[in-house]
């Protein structure tokens, strides 16, 4: 097979920053290339240049043979050329015809012929084997569904090459596997996948060949990834050998700090409850739409609650009422960090004292000294990597916006109770053992940690006690002494006869 898509010596440097220096490889046609790294390692640089979203300072691009001028994402995708972000593209108020229709709607004289659009992406939807109404609102689907939408686009385009970053971190195993029979059609049709993850037993499934990258330059590159080995791509990846990421010790826990009682709402209509103890980190695992997220948004006060109490140290929060959550003790790391978790547009230092500014700005005027040494502390304490505080959160890696939003919190007087979601969600093996052991440590100072994980290793791995959801309700409670994957996942399952799924193994 001939090289079809080929990086020459691509390099692209930020203020303070050089993302990229030299990077150079190329990918066969119809083949599945594995791109992997640490979280700032420029894999995401690398695939902003391919889609035309940013320009290379040097270097050049080269497909079937041609070299490629983007001036814009338009020139790229004019050359065949799509790429699914981990954070996704789509219109929310759109529906999902329309998203997957945006720009080249069916029609004559400006008018749209919805009919023929339905029709159209139905038939497609069902060709590819995704189970989604057409009419539907993006805004009412899950993150995994919106996964699916984006991967639907991408195929209906009859692109190129196919860039995929982090395809699998909201799927559910029946919509993983959707997608990797998706990539077998499309390698097998000639199409170029490149595919971005941190997981290896999907990289060693899906692709043909890898390459790494550390601190923006070629670490490794595999022609044939049968012939590499797990152990020797994490230490290229991270340049030093990780046996046990998770890091799990015991602690002494105190009394209930965190009480649930009874609480439900439109999006949890079973009333639930349980308890977490001071120094306690407590795992939720279930399936997507399980209602894990659901049930953190409403002990948070981020949703509406129809009954139940929450209650911290014995005394009721409030309910409905994030700020008055937040004054009582109890945060939210949300699930999906880009909508509801960072300021886009704004500084580290500006996400970082968000909660805070309360404190030093008793008469409307922020004191932007202690604003910015607020900022440079936690930046230093949570080890996030960036060359200013000033830089735009968006320019961040996910790992490393993840430890912004935990420096948010921390930053924050009086925190007794932290609700992460998806902690590690497209994160790398280093920073995730980095994250760990920060919630470790918190958990030792008495906080009361719940921890919502689709990652099965990963609740296994730091958690001390396990609560697993099914359809809206806690299936089982386990101790870690009697963790077992085959009964948290069977206990995960609506129905119960149905054969326990093989869960995506995890880099350990």
């Amino acid at each position: 097979m001939q090289d079809f898509l080929e990086f020459r010596s691509i390099s692209k440097g930020y203020p303070g920053v050089q993302a990229l220096s030299e990077v150079s490889f190329s990918v066969r046609k119809g083949t599945v290339h594995g791109l992997m790294g640490e979280n700032g390692a420029g894999k995401s640089t690398l695939i902003r240049v391919l889609s035309g979203d940013q320009a290379a300072d040097t270097g050049e691009i080269r497909i079937d043979g041609v070299t490629q001028h983007y001036r814009s994402v338009r020139d790229a995708f004019n050359a065949g050329v799509i790429v699914i972000h981990q954070e996704l593209q789509l219109v929310p108020e759109l529906t999902v015809a329309e998203n997957l229709w945006l720009g080249r709607f069916p029609g004559k004289a400006g008018v749209i012929d919805r009919r023929q659009l339905i029709r159209v992406v139905s038939d497609r939807l069902a060709e590819i084997g995704i189970d989604i109404d057409p009419q539907a609102k993006v805004a009412s689907l899950s993150i995994g569904e919106r996964q699916m939408v984006e991967i639907a686009k991408a195929v209906m385009t009859d692109a190129r090459v196919i860039a995929l970053d982090e395809p699998t971190s909201s799927l559910s195993s029946r919509e993983s596997e959707i997608l990797f029979a998706l990539i077998d059609r499309l390698r097998s049709s000639g199409t170029v996948i490149l595919y971005v993850s941190h997981r290896l037993d999907e990289i060693f499934r899906l692709c043909d060949s890898l390459t790494v990258l550390r601190d923006g330059r070629l670490a490794a590159h595999h022609p044939h990834i049968s012939k590499a080995g797990r152990e020797q791509i994490i230490a290229e990846m991270v340049g030093r050998e990780i046996s046990n990421i998770w890091g799990w010790r015991a602690r002494p826990l105190g009394a209930a700090r965190l009480s649930v009682e009874g609480v439900s709402g439109a999006t949890l209509p079973q009333p639930i409850s349980f308890a977490v103890r001071a120094g306690e980190i407590l795992g939720f695992f279930g399936l997507i739409g399980a209602g894990r997220s659901e049930m953190a948004r409403l002990v948070y006060g981020a949703d509406r609650r129809r009954q139940g109490k929450v209650l911290v140290d014995g005394v009721a929060v409030p309910a409905d009422n994030p700020r008055l959550s937040v004054r009582a003790g109890v945060v939210l790391c949300p699930e999906d960090r880009k909508f509801d978790g960072i300021v886009q547009g704004r500084s580290i230092e500006e996400n970082m004292a968000i909660s805070s500014r309360r404190h030093f700005s008793p008469f409307g005027v922020v004191d932007k000294r202690k604003e910015a040494d607020l900022a440079e502390r936690f930046i230093a304490k949570l080890r996030v990597r960036t060359p200013s505080r000033h830089q735009d959160i968006v320019n961040l890696s996910g790992g490393n916006q993840q430890k912004v939003i935990l420096g948010r919190w921390l930053s924050e007087e009086g925190v007794k109770v932290l609700l992460i979601d998806e902690p590690t969600r497209g994160i790398d093996v280093g920073a995730k053992s980095e994250i760990y052991e920060i919630l470790y440590e918190l958990a030792a100072q008495g906080m009361a940690i719940v921890v919502i994980s689709s990652e099965l290793p990963e609740v296994m791995g730091i958690a001390d006690r396990i609560l697993v959801m099914c359809e809206g309700r806690i299936a089982v409670e386990v101790d870690r002494s009697e963790f077992d994957e085959h009964r948290i996942l069977a206990a995960a399952l609506p129905d119960a006869s149905a054969t326990t799924p093989t869960l995506p193994e995890q880099v350990s």
